[in-house]
């Protein structure tokens, strides 16, 4: 375990951002001017071929050998994109920084560059480069061992989606991590919070948001499929989860509250070697699926998962593309 420093932890909390606050609406307005989004699942599920990874995957299976998030972010400018979410942390509690208060981060990734990466680092560097915004995805407590291809070992304890360094704390531990990825990266446009309402922090979820909206009060904070503006700054509705709805049906035709519509161009949210990744959602319909967001008042924020190497796979980066060309035909 790291050793872990409070005077440290004060340090960043203090060197928080000096901004000054706007009024939601004008951020919600702000927010609805980028219109269109990428979404990246990538962390060590996508080295174990999970969905839902659980904590005691091996670190050294993640070992991409051309990263390159310049081209993440050129083939989201390709597809019309301004704006992108990156998963920081999901189900496994794998973080792709290097954090004060734990060790299941980017050190144990011997195979990255020996431990030193800093794929968070290099997100946000490549998409500013870009002119684009940056968001983090980051996955709360939950129960999510033995599901969505993990298993859990036998005799081990369910970490519940955190590092091990959280047990007994897991508010606090979270707070902590916010505290880094809040004052570490610079302004960050929008903190994207998947199951903000778990049976283990939920009931401190206002608590947790206030302390993100302290450190960079004009981060919106987006708790996934809420609808309340207390639990949330944006609307939002994952597309997949209401299984069979379209845009249309979620979205109404006169909506005026600030929304945003996840998907996935793929078949899972992680790339995945065993599955087709030919099956992709077709230019069409997502150019479709953004027209509709767009005319209520909603983003349409897409997933692309990153293979094993670190890259866009080719077939995607052409669908983005083909969606470009189409986004670009109707202007």
């Amino acid at each position: 375990m790291k050793p872990y420093s409070l005077v440290a932890m004060a340090a960043l909390t203090f060197s928080a951002l000096a901004e000054e606050p706007k009024p939601l609406a004008q951020l919600q307005d702000d927010f609805l001017s980028w219109k269109f989004g990428l979404f990246l699942h990538f962390n060590i599920a996508t080295f174990n071929n999970e969905e839902w990874a659980n904590g005691y995957e091996d670190p050294a299976t993640f070992a991409p050998d051309k990263l390159d998030c310049g081209q993440w972010a050129d083939a989201a400018r390709a597809a019309g994109m301004t704006y992108a979410v990156l998963t920081v942390k999901h189900t496994g509690g794998w973080c792709l920084w290097d954090s004060l208060v734990t060790a299941h981060d980017a050190t144990a990734f011997i195979n990255y560059k020996k431990g030193k990466g800093d794929i968070v680092r290099e997100f946000v560097d490549a998409f500013r480069a870009r002119g684009m915004k940056v968001g983090f995805y980051y996955c709360m407590p939950g129960n999510y061992s033995g599901k969505y291809g993990n298993t859990l070992p036998e005799g081990k304890p369910d970490l519940h989606g955190l590092p091990p360094e959280a047990a007994g704390d897991y508010t606090g531990f979270i707070e902590k991590q916010f505290t880094e990825l809040l004052t570490l990266y610079g302004p960050i446009d929008l903190l994207w919070i998947d199951q903000w309402g778990n049976g283990y922090t939920g009931k401190d979820w206002l608590q947790i948001k206030a302390h993100a909206k302290k450190l960079q009060p004009n981060c919106l904070v987006l708790a996934n499929n809420a609808h309340t503006f207390k639990q949330t700054d944006l609307f939002g509705f994952e597309l997949p989860v209401y299984k069979g709805k379209r845009v249309d049906e979620l979205v109404a035709a006169d909506n005026e509250i600030a929304t945003e519509v996840c998907d996935k161009l793929g078949p899972g949210w992680f790339w995945n070697e065993k599955r087709d990744e030919a099956r992709l959602l077709s230019a069409d319909e997502a150019a479709a699926r953004l027209k509709v967001c767009n005319a209520r008042r909603a983003n349409y924020l897409l997933d692309v998962g990153p293979d094993k190497h670190g890259l866009l796979p080719e077939a995607s980066v052409q669908r983005l593309k083909e969606i470009g060309k189409r986004l670009s035909s109707a202007e």
